[in-house]
């Protein structure tokens, strides 16, 4: 990756000089049967500009609570587009068809105009939970009747993609547009993807601007992007294998009060209150293990490019002497 980013060619994106950045967005785009891609900075920013192309003042937003697009982007629904949540409730952090016809607001002036659903997939905070494609389906013409668009946070799509066995093109038709990252389990430095119709694209370009998103000799990161959709996809399933391995060690531990059920690279558990979350990660990173706090008793670990096999054989022997 570290030499496919050297020999880069380069040019200034802003003007879309830049060659790398063109073939990482047609790479993209022709993965998922979509028209176009735009190459930002974070999945945040793709997030964003997905909703502010969908919506206007006054509108809502229908998704998770848990979404990533509401707890983890620094309010930027509101700051960004000026438009509302309806916060819905589900197994995992997913939503259904069911809660979503719930949820769209009456035609009256005291509410919000329903505009848009998002869904996250894998979804981060229910333990990198996966959707199925027949919900997805469901969710989409519920959309579709109700005039309503439908983004996706795909930030791990490629690990559902993976774990389930599913076609990157089936959701290019499923969704108007689609946010891919490229720095997680596909292990380049930076970088998401907003994939979309022509149009789309080109309006999030002026809101990519507006943002302060243009790039220069952006080909140098674009490269790695690349890199990792043409060979770091397939491997995922190793992240998948290692984390199930990890869930497996946790069942027999006695501080360990719950494990979340484990489908793809995020693994969710429940301590004792033996620890507390932070003494509990204090413990860890004496042994050299970085891991994360996610609300009251609840830890997560994520598996990913740089985990290796030593690092899971130690981690379980630190796990089971804690």
């Amino acid at each position: 990756m570290h030499a496919a980013m050297m020999a880069a060619e380069v040019g200034d994106d802003m003007f879309g000089e830049d060659p790398t950045v063109a073939a990482l967005e047609k790479k993209a785009a022709d993965m998922f049967g979509m028209e176009a891609a735009l190459y930002c900075a974070s999945g945040t920013m793709t997030n964003q500009i997905g909703i502010r192309l969908h919506t206007t003042l006054q509108d809502e937003v229908i998704c998770h609570k848990y979404s990533h697009i509401y707890l983890y982007e620094s309010g930027g629904i509101m700051s960004n587009s000026g438009v509302s949540v309806r916060l819905l409730e589900g197994d995992q952090g997913r939503i259904t068809a069911k809660d979503v016809i719930a949820a769209i607001q009456p035609d009256d002036i005291h509410s919000p105009v329903s505009r848009m659903v998002s869904l996250e997939n894998t979804m981060n905070k229910g333990g990198g939970s996966c959707y199925d494609f027949d919900e997805i389906l469901a969710i989409k013409k519920v959309c579709t009747d109700n005039g309503l668009a439908f983004h996706l946070d795909g930030a791990r799509l490629f690990n559902a993609l993976v774990a389930k066995n599913q076609k990157a093109e089936d959701y290019g038709k499923a969704f108007d547009t689609i946010s891919i990252c490229l720095s997680k389990g596909l292990g380049a430095p930076v970088g998401s993807l907003l994939l979309g119709s022509a149009d789309k694209i080109r309006r999030a370009k002026r809101v990519r601007k507006v943002m302060g998103g243009a790039w220069r000799q952006a080909g140098y990161i674009a490269a790695a992007g690349l890199y990792a959709l043409e060979n770091h996809i397939e491997r995922l399933a190793e992240d998948h294998k290692n984390a199930q391995i990890i869930a497996d060690t946790l069942q027999s531990l006695d501080y360990v009060e719950e494990i979340y059920p484990c489908e793809t690279n995020i693994l969710i558990f429940r301590i004792s209150d033996r620890y507390t979350n932070e003494s509990f990660l204090a413990k860890l990173k004496e042994h050299g293990v970085l891991a994360f706090g996610f609300g009251p008793q609840l830890i997560r670990f994520v598996t990913h490019y740089d985990f290796t096999q030593d690092h899971l054989t130690d981690l379980l022997q630190i796990l089971k002497k804690l």
